[in-house]
């Protein structure tokens, strides 16, 4: 056998794994996620610590069973951010995650940059450990834009990286 046909033998495999590996990690695994109205866009009011639900329009998410952080939504709001930090609490340290390039409405590095000088918009805390370890946090723009995404709690790092859980963390299920 020619060295030509076992390097052909070799290199199309791998090149196949890689096109399956690339689709199976943008596409395949997520999903549309329809608005129900009632917990797309909650936000907790700091009196309570209760999920309101704010006015929105044009919501759209994805999601994946894959992965807990792998949810992203987008909406318009008409809510004054002014108001919005005087009535809820406020998630520090949230960096948004990058979702995948087809769900244009969602651009983490635009947003990062407006969450990053504090003014432009807002990050507040939307449901605590949604899942364990993970939060849902809902980010707010002057420009009325809003965003959701899934944000890896203090349990849940401590969780992912091995070290011990705190006794301020929920049982696990």
């Amino acid at each position: 056998m020619s060295g030509k046909v076992i390097v052909a033998f070799l290199i199309l495999p791998a090149i196949l794994a890689g096109v399956a590996l690339f689709y199976l990690q943008i596409f395949s695994f997520y999903e549309e996620v329809i608005p129900d109205g009632v917990t797309d866009v909650a936000i907790l009011q700091k009196q309570n610590e209760r999920p309101e639900i704010i006015n929105y329009s044009n919501f759209r998410a994805i999601s994946s069973d894959s992965s807990p952080i792998r949810y992203r939504a987008c909406f318009d709001t008409t809510e004054d951010l002014d108001a919005l930090r005087s009535r809820y609490l406020v998630y520090n340290g949230a960096e948004p995650r990058i979702a995948p390039y087809w769900f244009d409405c969602f651009n983490a590095e635009e947003l990062g940059l407006s969450l990053k000088d504090g003014v432009s918009g807002e990050v507040f805390l939307s449901q605590k450990n949604i899942m364990y370890g993970v939060d849902r946090v809902v980010a707010i723009l002057e420009n009325g834009k809003g965003y959701v995404w899934h944000e890896i709690n203090d349990c849940g790092e401590k969780l992912y990286d091995g070290s011990p859980v705190s006794n301020e963390c929920p049982e696990k299920d």
